[in-house]
């Protein structure tokens, strides 16, 4: 996807029978979106707890989504994302991604963790991938920063 592109709309299934929103919906703040799989060590150990970090510190000047994303072919329940909610304190809504994955592949995700941020107009600002704190959460939480301070 190029920055400053516009997402088209995302291919998702429920986790816990919430609705699915547009990304439309999310326009008028900037939006975080993380790609993410629960047999991934470095998403549970440091791409969720993160985001978690975002909506606190953060959490009324951006919104946050969770995109599972099953390319590992492990049949994920309904009770693993619950223990994985309650277990890292998940605080942003989860979805899973539909029809092998769609929306993975339409928003070239380099695998997982993979972050997407858009501005408050829904335009891309920036996509990364990976979860090394020195390298793609540094560079990702100092663009979070520039998108937060421009939307005000």
């Amino acid at each position: 996807m190029e920055l400053n592109s516009t997402l088209p709309n995302w291919d998702l299934l429920p986790i816990f029978g919430n609705n699915i929103p547009k990304v439309e919906d999310f326009r008028g703040k900037p939006l975080l979106i993380l790609f993410f799989n629960l047999g991934c060590p470095s998403c549970k150990g440091r791409a969720l707890p993160f985001a978690n970090s975002i909506v606190v510190e953060k959490g009324d000047k951006i919104n946050i989504i969770g995109i599972h994303s099953n390319f590992e072919g492990s049949e994920y329940t309904i009770e693993d994302f619950e223990t994985v909610k309650k277990e890292f304190y998940v605080r942003f809504p989860l979805y899973k991604d539909h029809n092998n994955l769609n929306t993975f592949r339409t928003y070239q995700a380099g695998g997982t963790p993979h972050w997407i941020l858009l501005n408050k107009e829904g335009k891309i600002e920036y996509s990364i991938f990976g979860s090394d704190p020195n390298n793609a959460l540094l560079r990702l939480d100092l663009k979070i920063n520039e998108v937060i301070d421009n939307s005000y």
